[in-house]
């Protein structure tokens, strides 16, 4: 006879417990990321930001200004180089909106090119590929001219005479009103308002998340490790240093490769004569940063920037060329110096958070994924029970 507290399987109802807890708590946490994705968005690239600009405080603390005003004077330096890019960028996008009808001109013909060279190739295919139609004798039937008599003994009445219509009076033909339809431009707008405005919402609370994260940093600090005791204390404080560290070195890693591949970039393109080299050229290296789909996004500037001008096939193939071999110099020869020795992350992982963050939070999850998954490393490298997780994640 078996007993009450176990199952037909032999396993205890407190064994079921302990392997239910921990599934239920998962689902949970994955429920709240999702529906609450906005404010978890908000709160994860504001404590990014708040550890990137960390040591720029400190900097400024060795001038012996207090911290809130050190965070002051690190934050209006921020906004100030901010606005100067997007103030570049928006120059650039001003100039270009005013030529817009005769890049149009340019992408039309060129599309119609490749338009009137494919139907062509399609003929061409089509003659030498289907059979030769067989030529057929076909009969035609005699007409006989109007009033002569037919074999059966009857008269050809000839053609129907021609109806006049009548004329149709005002009134009865009624009204027709055409209603105007709106482009897929102005759909796509107004379905998105709300996304828009969320994203705006989000967005005007990360000055101030950073700056109270900046300005009681030391505060914060404490307060969470006093959540722990003794040697728990200290590994609560070695992985919140590693986390850190590992956000810094990320985000500042790929930052430094994007200014690079911007500033080369932007320097080619000028030399070669591409219309608007500085937004095609910032615009093509940092997107060249974005993981498995960066080497198409970089191209799509380049190469529409010269279609649209009016640019010669040489320039065209000379821009693709240039970013093809600034993103395969990027990705094999940089990014493993200045961002894969610190992020210490195998290809398995990385690949899975890109899509397990992508699928809970669409385009910010693939901007997080990484420093995400590194972070999480961190405290299973610090934490003694979750030490083999972080093996599993790790090179």
């Amino acid at each position: 006879m078996t007993r009450t507290n176990e199952t037909s399987t032999g396993v205890s109802r407190e064994q079921l417990h302990s392997y239910s807890l921990p599934v239920i708590a998962a689902g949970v946490i994955l429920a709240a990321l999702y529906l609450a994705r906005v404010v978890f968005i908000t709160l994860a690239f504001s404590i990014v930001i708040a550890l990137i600009l960390e040591p720029f405080v400190g900097l400024v603390m060795r001038l012996r200004l207090p911290r809130q005003l050190a965070v002051f004077v690190v934050g209006v330096i921020a906004i100030l180089l901010l606005y100067l890019a997007g103030l570049g960028i928006w120059n650039q996008v001003s100039a270009l909106s005013g030529q817009a009808p005769e890049f149009e001109q340019h992408l039309t013909s060129f599309i119609t090119n490749i338009s009137e060279q494919i139907t062509s190739l399609e003929r061409a295919s089509a003659k030498l590929f289907s059979p030769a139609p067989k030529a057929t004798a076909t009969a035609q039937p005699a007409t006989s001219a109007p009033g002569t008599t037919t074999r059966r003994g009857r008269k050809d009445p000839g053609p129907p005479p021609a109806i006049t219509p009548l004329p149709l009076s005002p009134v009865l033909i009624p009204e027709v009103r055409i209603h105007e339809e709106r482009s897929p431009v102005a759909d796509y707008i107004y379905a998105r308002l709300g996304t828009v405005y969320e994203f705006v919402l989000m967005a005007s609370f990360v000055p101030f998340l950073v700056y109270f994260m900046l300005s009681w940093h030391d505060h914060l600090n404490r307060s969470f490790l006093r959540f722990f005791e003794g040697a728990d204390r200290m590994a609560a404080a070695r992985s919140i240093e590693g986390v850190a560290d590992i956000a810094r070195a990320f985000v500042a890693g790929n930052f430094l490769i994007g200014m690079m591949l911007a500033s080369v970039s932007c320097a080619i393109f000028a030399v070669i004569h591409l219309p608007y080299p500085f937004l095609v050229g910032v615009l093509s290296g940092f997107l060249s940063l974005v993981p498995y789909i960066g080497m198409p996004l970089a191209l799509a500037p380049p190469v529409l920037a010269a279609l649209a001008s009016g640019a010669p096939t040489p320039v065209i193939f000379l821009s693709f060329a240039v970013v093809l071999g600034l993103h395969l110099a990027a990705m094999n020869i940089l990014y493993p110096i200045l961002v894969g020795a610190r992020v210490h992350l195998n290809p398995l992982a990385v690949t899975f958070s890109l899509l397990f963050w992508g699928f809970l939070w669409d385009a910010a999850g693939l901007v997080l994924a990484i420093p995400i998954t590194a972070g999480i490393k961190a405290v299973c490298d610090n934490v003694t029970p979750l030490r083999p997780w972080g093996r599993l994640l790790g090179d």
